[in-house]
């Protein structure tokens, strides 16, 4: 099987250079890829149906005879009409096909066919226009249906993976190992491979994909244990004393409970002889960032380097602002480090880096850069883990010999299902805000009341506070909404034309956005209308509107996080739903973000409400992307598939004994898999 990934997709009959192309657009370069491109959905071909008793206008199945060769007629130029004329014993049929000059090659008279399409016309004449058609001892029941792009049909798709299928050696040898397929009722890989494209019902294709989504979630967890065993390597950042109190005394604050556990879980591990690996999760404004700077400050007491990594420029920069108010009198210098840093600076930070000079960096994924060397790198940060992957956090920690890690994540995921996805971290969570953080408001309206809203927002700028104002869309031509751009001129020229109205959005060059976002929190800004680049930005605590236009277009957990920019100062703040939506689905989600604040609740039903296809994209939580399991709906698999990993890890540590298994982890871990799997 691992040899069909080393095949080239144009190994395959039929397909030549252009297909090849069209399918490596797909992510299928192999035959071993083309097996394990999964259908995307399935026409059930097995409910056929009398011709006579077909509901109109509805898809259905008939199953037909045909009567007479097809006739061609051509009825304008460069149209040609072929008809064909079938029968089922009772009822006749005329199905007609356009300009396809194969068409009269492809039906025998006297030959059984199934067709599936739309049937049309009255009582006693009936017509199907363009049907998908085979052959009825094609012996295909339920037909897959696969992803595609322009110029590769569903049909090339099935011959390239019945050819595909064809390669499979006589003997596979299955990387689950036999004795896991008995305790959980697993099918062997053969005939999941084969009843996942092909499969003779319903039934058969549910217990292939079964099989394939335990195997998938096996491997995604053996990988991210030995991630996790990696790091239990030793590690030469060992820290001797804690600081951690001494920390707490330079706030101006107290820490909450919450915030205490978690610094003393993440010192314990720290202390050991083992780097942590921690994630820490929490509520937007649970203080997650007084967490990680209380950690870096005992790292560099201790005498090592602490890098903290931050997904966009504004974020780092608003992460160094902070930073430096709290760690500078402490005689700790915090040096920033992003892409638009002037070029010299950039050179003094990475010449302090390397000779030890600078004790403590922040910065984007400029501290990837080739270039970027630490002396003794301790500890490596990496805020709002959704938006990095697990090879972007390795690269990191690559940069020093071992050192701790920590990822901070405001996306908050239901404990149990979070120690599953992320099997390669302990996890703390900050289940408490910090005192003083005012409730947000929020209100779900329809367009009619948004005048009503704008009178709103300006009696909150007259009183000298500022809003964000959201719009979804970056350009014109983007259905049927305004582009910010307009949107921001229709807001001067309209409703507010006395307030100082800022943009922000993300195809701003990222000077232009930090310039932006600096006159915001200086208060040179009333109003910033922005796309949801804002959703990780600077903190404004002046800020105390929230509105969002077309708020059914987003994510519960995104809203969350969007509201999560106001409510962060003394005063009283409030968030606007804006949205015309009519569906149940919508108004339910609106709800829920008007009912609640809680963001672990809120994540729990955005999990419910739209799937894990979008709150567990690759992009978000920075995992290998998986192609057919589903980390909500198969949950149980997911439990069943982390048991038996820890099992497997704690026998046969280094896989020596599952081959197979090795394979398939070091291939969905991709390069990265590659060093760290090793």
């Amino acid at each position: 099987m691992a040899s069909l990934f080393e095949k080239d997709i144009m190994t395959i009959k039929g397909v030549g250079a252009k297909r090849a192309e069209l399918f490596r657009k797909l992510g299928v370069p192999s035959a071993g890829a083309l097996l394990r491109f999964y259908p995307r959905a399935y026409e059930d071909w097995s409910k056929i149906v009398p011709i006579a008793a077909a509901p109109l206008g509805e898809i259905c199945t008939i199953r037909a005879m045909v009567l007479r060769k097809p006739s061609e007629q051509r009825i304008r130029s460069g149209m040609t009409v072929y008809k064909v004329t079938a029968t089922d014993g009772v009822s006749d049929v005329t199905v007609t096909f356009f300009n396809n000059r194969f068409i009269p090659n492809l039906f025998q008279e006297g030959k059984d066919y199934l067709f599936r399409g739309k049937l049309t016309g009255g009582l006693l004449r009936r017509e199907m226009s363009v049907p998908e058609f085979l052959p009825a001892e094609a012996g295909i029941p339920v037909r897959p249906v696969y992803r595609l792009t322009e110029g590769l049909p569903n049909k090339m798709v099935i011959n390239a993976v019945t050819a595909a299928l064809a390669l499979l050696p006589e003997q596979i040898r299955d990387p689950i190992p036999e004795e896991l397929r008995e305790r959980y009722g697993l099918c062997g890989l053969r005939e999941a491979l084969e009843q996942i494209h092909f499969p003779d019902s319903v039934e058969s294709m549910q217990e292939a994909k079964r099989r394939l989504v335990f195997e998938e979630l096996l491997v995604l967890q053996l990988g991210l244990f030995r991630l996790k065993q990696r790091t239990r390597e030793g590690s030469k950042a060992v820290l001797q004393k804690d600081y951690s109190e001494e920390f707490f005394r330079l706030l101006p604050f107290s820490p909450t409970k919450a915030q205490v556990r978690a610094v003393r879980e993440a010192m314990s591990d720290m202390q050991g002889g083992t780097p942590m690996s921690r994630l820490v999760q929490g509520d937007v404004g649970s203080g997650k960032t007084v967490v990680a700077a209380a950690l870096c400050y005992s790292a560099v007491k201790n005498g090592f380097q602490a890098a903290l990594m931050a997904p966009t420029e504004i974020l780092a920069a608003q992460h160094v602002q902070s930073l430096q108010k709290l760690l500078t009198p402490a005689g700790i210098r915090i040096a920033l480090l992003t892409g638009s840093v002037p070029a010299a600076q950039k050179r003094m930070v990475v010449e302090g880096l390397k000779t030890g000079e600078i004790s403590f960096v922040v910065g984007t994924h400029a501290l990837l850069n080739e270039g970027v060397e630490f002396l003794r790198l301790g500890l490596v940060v990496t805020d709002e883990q959704h938006r990095f992957g697990v090879a972007q956090r390795s690269a990191l920690a690559e940069k020093g010999d071992h050192p701790h890690m920590l990822v901070m994540s405001a996306t908050p995921i239901p404990r149990t299902l979070a120690l599953m996805i992320y099997g390669d971290l302990d996890i703390s969570v900050l289940d408490e805000l910090p005192p003083g953080r005012q409730p947000i408001d929020t209100y779900v309206i329809d367009s009619e009341k948004r005048p009503r809203a704008f009178g709103f927002l300006q009696k909150h700028i007259r009183a000298g506070r500022q809003c964000y104002i959201i719009c979804p869309l970056i350009e014109e031509g983007q259905g049927d909404m305004a582009s910010v751009e307009t949107y921001a001129a229709e807001l001067r020229e309209k409703w507010f034309p006395h307030a100082r109205i800022g943009l922000l959005h993300g195809k701003m060059k990222a000077r232009e956005k930090d310039a932006v976002m600096e006159s915001f929190a200086s208060g040179k800004i009333d109003i910033l209308v922005s796309t949801t680049v804002v959703e990780v930005g600077v903190d404004v605590p002046n800020a105390t509107i929230m509105l969002i236009e077309n708020a059914e277009r987003y994510g519960l957990s995104q809203l969350h996080q969007l509201r999560g920019r106001v409510g962060r100062g003394k005063e009283k703040s409030t968030c606007i739903l804006v949205s015309d939506a009519q569906n149940e689905e919508a108004i339910s989600r609106l709800d829920v973000m008007r009912r609640t604040t809680d963001g672990f609740r809120i994540a729990d039903e955005d999990l419910k409400l739209r799937g894990p296809g979008d709150f567990f994209g690759a992009k978000q939580h920075g995992l290998p992307s998986l192609k057919i399991a589903d980390m909500w709906a198969d949950v149980e698999v997911l439990r069943q598939a982390q048991e038996s990993a820890r099992e497997m890890i704690a026998e046969d540590a280094l896989l020596e004994n599952h081959r197979a298994l090795l394979a398939e982890v070091r291939q969905l871990f991709g390069r990265m898999g590659e060093d760290a799997m090793n």
